[in-house]
């Protein structure tokens, strides 16, 4: 009897307890609830009926100065944000593309977007690229990105790409004879354009059919017209022809994945330990981790996806880096040296190796400073998963949120004299944390960043070896239009090194 009254009194505790913390639970939520309908929105403005804040946006842009469509903003609404602890604006709202979009504008903003990736925000595309981008398989899913990530960010991590250096290096300067060597004069937007691209689809397909590469480069080309385009869907519209280009890269992707799993099964094209082995049937070879493999359709978007990012970011970058250095004698002299020395190290015909870009310490401080103040990708954006507070302001359900690099880049407060080019600034420990972000961060950081780097490097390296180089037009700049390009394609004079010319 004794026994029977403990446990009745210890189930009666127990649901006292529950219905205890229910109410203090519901209590809670209650005024959770009631606390977010007290707080505001952040500072900021709708702008314009329909455009917005959009022209705005795309005229400082256009002028070489978007980082003034933030910095504008930051001082605007500084004196009125009083629920920050500082009077330095941390968030404010705009309107771009028809959406109500927040703006992060500091590291610790992007800090904060980077670590709640797929908790509290994720992936947001305007609806012309979901468009362009649409496909029959349903694999844009937060869960199936995580999956695809961990199986691409092995082949691209640098342990994997070292083995394609010797490839690398053949390539480009296979190229540069071809398409540099004995002129006088070169447009280096369209060589650049040509290099990537044909260095993309032999590492990443393993295809070296000049005509192949022509035909993918094209829809390539109209895809990407269709990101800056009317979303006008009639025949003949930029927008129009990207989406067949989409279609027809993705079929054509998809017939070579087939026939590569069809070789790889048969063992002709190269056993699975090919150091050789390029994406695709790295893909095709590759299991998640429930031990099921990508079918065709996944690996031909992704690789879609890629290609673009691959070849967009890459001949820009060098667009840049090729323009700085032309005006820049004393920094093209330094990586100069460092480039002979390498040089001067290697046997006659001995392609570049690990050691060799390990070594490229000032080079590749040069490019993270192009990057700073010419990053090829200015921003993401990102959808609010939940309500959540920022910095005293309230982020409802579904808003959208813009993330820019010039938030920081050429912020004074974390890049002194933020337009002076000086690659120091990368020397020891770098820049502050969460201020130096043209790969982005957290779980959707730029895959493919240590391709990039291990591109742009040799490239620099077999150019600067080679020749000198100024301006055609001295006044030419990158622009923004909304890509960033060089305003007359980058015509440079070609003055090959007397003492290097069979490099």
């Amino acid at each position: 009897m004794e026994m029977e009254m403990l446990i009745l009194s210890v189930l009666v505790l127990f649901v006292s307890l529950y219905y205890v913390f229910r109410m203090l639970n519901r209590n809670a939520s209650k005024n959770e609830v009631h606390h977010h309908h007290q707080l505001q929105l952040p500072p900021g403005s709708s702008g314009w009926p329909i455009i917005g804040e959009g022209l705005a946006f795309l005229m400082t842009a256009k002028r070489g100065v978007p980082e003034k469509f933030i910095g504008e903003r930051r001082i605007k609404y500084s004196s009125s944000d009083s629920k920050s602890k500082s009077s330095s604006c941390k968030v404010f709202t705009t309107s771009l593309l028809r959406e109500s979009m927040a703006v992060l504008c500091s590291a610790a903003g992007n800090k904060f977007l980077f670590s709640n990736e797929n908790k509290l925000v994720k992936s947001w595309w305007p609806a012309n690229i979901d468009t362009i981008f649409a496909s029959s398989s349903k694999t844009n899913t937060a869960e199936e990105s995580i999956r695809h990530r961990k199986v691409l960010s092995p082949f691209l991590g640098p342990d994997s790409l070292r083995k394609y250096l010797g490839i690398m290096d053949a390539v480009t300067k296979r190229h540069l004879d071809l398409f540099w060597s004995d002129k006088k004069q070169v447009k280096v937007l369209a060589l650049t354009k040509m290099h990537t691209f044909t260095l993309v689809c032999k590492i990443f397909l393993n295809v070296e059919d000049p005509a192949v590469i022509a035909k993918l480069e094209k829809s390539i080309q109209h895809i990407a017209a269709g990101f800056i385009s009317l979303p006008i869907n009639l025949p003949g519209t930029a927008f129009n022809r990207a989406i067949q280009a989409s279609k027809q890269v993705r079929k054509d992707l998809e017939k070579m994945v087939k026939q590569r799993r069809i070789d790889l099964d048969t063992a002709v094209a190269a056993d699975e330990n090919n150091n050789n082995q390029d994406l695709m049937s790295k893909l095709l070879l590759e299991k998640y981790s429930d031990g099921q493999q990508m079918n065709e359709t996944d690996i031909a978007n992704k690789l879609n996806g890629l290609l673009i990012a691959a070849y967009d970011n890459i001949f820009i970058t060098l667009c840049s880096i090729i323009m700085y250095l032309s005006e820049l004698p004393t920094v093209y002299d330094a990586v100069l040296k460092e480039q002979m020395e390498i040089a001067d190290s290697k046997a006659e015909g001995e392609l570049l190796n690990w050691e060799d870009i390990q070594k490229m310490k000032y080079t590749w401080n040069v490019v993270c400073e192009v990057l700073r103040l010419e990053p090829p990708n200015p921003g993401t954006f990102r959808e609010a998963m939940t309500d959540f507070v920022y910095e005293g302001y309230l982020i409802p359900k579904g808003m959208k949120l813009y993330w820019s690099v010039f938030s920081t880049h050429k912020n004074p407060e974390y890049f002194p004299d933020p337009k002076k080019f000086d690659p120091s600034r990368f020397e020891g420990g770098g820049p502050a944390p969460f201020s130096y972000v043209p790969f982005g961060g957290g779980p959707r950081m730029c895959p493919g960043r240590e391709y990039v780097r291990f591109t742009i490097l040799v490239f620099m390296h077999n150019l600067v070896t080679r020749f000198r180089w100024e301006k055609v037009f001295p006044n030419e700049k990158m622009v923004m239009t909304p890509f960033l390009l060089p305003t007359k394609g980058l015509p440079v004079r070609l003055y090959p090194h007397l003492s290097t010319s069979s490099l």
